[in-house]
């Protein structure tokens, strides 16, 4: 099953995060509830959890980018899975 890792709402008053790091690679296994990323708000850096499991498919956002809440960050996936139209 396809899992879109989007950037969650980490606050009341949060309108985007910085990506700080990511915690997995593209390749790695991640398990549901996993820290796969650290995101910076306005005020701390939070780890954010795996919404699915599968493999870490493609990172669509690097490191030190600021977006907006909802943005696509990552894809997982199982490694048969086509997610190209997932990406576009």
């Amino acid at each position: 099953m396809i899992t879109r890792v989007v950037m969650p709402p980490l606050g009341e008053t949060m309108d985007e995060g910085t990506i700080i790091k990511w915690l997995a690679h593209e390749g790695d296994s991640v398990v549901k509830g996993d820290n796969i990323i650290e995101v910076e708000t306005d005020k701390v850096v939070i780890p954010v959890e795996s919404f699915g499991s599968g493999i870490l498919r493609k990172i669509l956002v690097e490191e030190g980018a600021t977006v907006s809440i909802g943005t696509l960050l990552a894809i997982i996936a199982n490694a048969d899975e086509d997610i190209s139209a997932v990406q576009e």
